[in-house]
């Protein structure tokens, strides 16, 4: 095969196939598909954790949590642009971006599974009741 084609057949993988394993991604390229993927995965664990969440609250406790819900993602993705607008144009900037909505997304699937462990007699834990 001519070096053109192998290289335009290259443009055609997919980005997992670009850095099947994260621990040595190399290019900047591999970088940041890594951390898109490990965005993506704490953001369907994030998913997971609020369809249980929202399963256990009552109607008045449903609004109440997507209205924190929703104000939590505008401050997380103001919060990411902000960090990210360091690397402006840079090749890096996606990683950076990506980077912070991981760490915040696993943060806040963090505080919502905690909503469903709550002790005996914690009058603080709004779903204590379910």
């Amino acid at each position: 095969m001519k070096p053109v084609t192998l290289f335009a057949l290259s443009l055609l993988l997919p980005g997992a196939a670009l850095a099947a394993n994260c621990d040595q991604a190399a290019t900047q390229t591999e970088m940041n598909t890594c951390s898109a993927e490990q965005y993506q995965q704490a953001d369907r664990q994030l998913n997971a954790t609020w369809q249980n969440v929202s399963a256990l609250a009552d109607d008045n406790q449903k609004a109440l949590l997507k209205k924190a819900q929703n104000a939590w993602i505008a401050l997380r993705n103001a919060d990411c642009a902000l960090l990210a607008s360091g690397t402006e144009g840079g090749s890096v900037q996606p990683m950076i971006r990506n980077q912070c909505m991981t760490d915040k997304t696993r943060d806040r699937e963090a505080f919502l599974a905690s909503l469903t462990q709550c002790d005996e007699g914690d009058l603080s834990c709004p779903l204590r009741g379910h």
